[in-house]
């Protein structure tokens, strides 16, 4: 099979474009729109730069986007309590805290402290779960693979007997099979 090329930027605009759609839709009907909080601990170039795009991005698509920008030096208490505050707010829908988290801080303590129906990342452990059992319990997929997924349905790109590669988080091949 020839390799095909996905316009991913038209993928993108066209997904943008839906949700942009459905807030709309929901603003109309119920007069709410979705929120997002993101909370960024320090100052990472990196993580300066994500949390920017997500921002950007979730206000262009008009969402309720608050973004926390707190010190490096925060404590783990004071963080898990504005993870809480935001658990407890009705009018945020979503949860991203940035990692990595300063190495004072357990971020496993944080990401399992994070509402699991507000986990945008997904990486609480009934998320986990719950992406392992599929269905409709899945609320908020890993966004990477969500969105590989989602260029190869778009595409149409034929999958059945297509040669795959999953390479884990440390960057080692883990697999290769026939799908």
């Amino acid at each position: 099979m020839p390799a095909q090329i996905i316009d991913g930027r038209a993928v993108s605009k066209a997904i943008l474009d839906e949700i942009r759609g459905d807030v709309v839709k929901m603003r109309n009907e119920t007069g709410k729109v979705p929120g997002l909080v993101t909370i960024l601990v320090g100052e990472n170039p990196a993580s300066v730069s994500y949390v920017t795009l997500k921002v950007r991005t979730a206000l262009d698509l008009g969402f309720n986007e608050v973004q926390e920008n707190v010190d490096p030096e925060i404590s783990e208490v004071d963080l898990l309590a504005l993870v809480e505050r935001y658990n407890a707010d009705e009018s945020i829908h979503g949860i991203l805290v940035q990692l990595p988290l300063p190495d004072h801080i357990d971020e496993k303590k944080v990401i399992y402290a994070i509402d699991p129906d507000k986990d945008v990342d997904g990486f609480h452990p009934v998320n986990v779960g719950r992406l392992m059992i599929g269905g409709d319990e899945v609320l908020f997929p890993p966004c990477t693979p969500a969105g590989i997924q989602e260029l190869i349905v778009r595409s149409g790109v034929e999958t059945e007997g297509a040669e795959v590669v999953v390479v884990g988080r440390a960057g080692q091949v883990t697999d290769v099979g026939q799908v």
